[in-house]
């Protein structure tokens, strides 16, 4: 006859109970190693510097000064006469958008920026002697300067994006003050509106006159109409500048200084902590068992 199939768990296996006992007989270390890893977690998220985030929301003005004078068969003229149709100003709106969207975060732009407001001493205070108002490094590698700023500012403050869906852009400040963060987001799109607005009516100036100059040179009629369609181009292209402070950027969302720092945040640290340690501890136990000998 044969011998009955054993119910016997093997050796090598454990059961349920056991692991219960084993948590019982560790779990005091959980405990302790739970309540230092929240406390941890606690103290680091409230003595860590805090950091600030601030938003500004933006759109591109796209559209082109006078560029409906330049469609249809005139447009056509423009384009067919040699030298003139650079003039024309007609530029897609997406290449438009990526223009003005690399002058926000342009070095040239971020190192004005920072020299016009004096910002040296506030990016790098710890190497700043206030009183003195002088540098406390003397190595000439670790002296800040516009370059060293303006490497700072894309790596660790200033990032901007641009929505593929609805073409939006986003410039983001992160800094500890919350109102020197706001300050510096509405300064820099204030700051691009305002290069592009004074090269726009340079251009503008500069066009105007060798227009006045071509067609003054010749008798063709078909070419003079083309010349003060470009003229009149210029004209209410320089007009818009000198009347539109937005005049690269439409500010949707100006920023705004936050009450909560977005970096760290104590309640998020303390309660992944806590629920970490815990998962943690409970994998430790389990593989305690798995690992040991029987």
């Amino acid at each position: 006859m044969d011998a009955p199939i054993s119910s016997v768990v093997p050796q090598d296996e454990f059961s349920l109970s056991e692991y219960v006992e084993t948590l019982g007989r560790v779990k005091w270390h959980i405990v302790a190693f739970v309540a230092v890893a929240t406390l941890i977690a606690a103290l680091a998220a409230f003595l860590l510097p805090k950091y600030y985030k601030v938003e500004v929301l933006l759109s591109a003005v796209t559209a082109t000064p006078g560029a409906s004078q330049m469609n249809g068969a005139l447009g056509s003229m423009v384009s067919e006469l040699s030298g003139l149709s650079a003039l024309a100003g007609l530029m897609p709106a997406d290449q438009r958008k990526a223009e003005v969207t690399a002058v926000l975060q342009s070095d040239a732009l971020t190192e004005q920026y920072i020299r016009d407001n004096d910002l040296l001493p506030v990016l790098y205070a710890a190497k700043w002697d206030a009183r003195a108002r002088r540098w406390n490094v003397t190595d000439p590698d670790k002296i800040p300067t516009l370059w060293k700023a303006n490497q700072y500012f894309k790596k660790k403050i200033r990032t901007v994006k641009s929505d593929p869906r609805t073409g939006l852009v986003t410039l983001t400040i992160t800094w500890k003050d919350p109102h020197t963060a706001a300050n510096w987001g509405n300064g820099l799109v204030k700051l691009t509106n305002d290069y592009l607005r004074k090269k726009a009516i340079d251009e503008s100036e500069r066009d105007i006159a060798y227009l006045d100059a071509q067609a003054a040179k010749t008798d063709v009629v078909e070419v003079r109409q083309a010349i003060y369609a470009l003229l009149e181009n210029q004209i209410d292209k320089e007009m818009l500048a000198r009347g539109t402070d937005e005049y690269a950027f439409k500010v949707l969302d100006p920023g705004e200084a936050p009450e909560k720092p977005s970096f760290p945040q104590p309640t998020l640290w303390i309660v992944g902590a806590f629920f970490g340690s815990i998962i943690l501890s409970l994998m430790a136990a389990f593989l305690h068992i798995a690992w040991s000998p029987r």
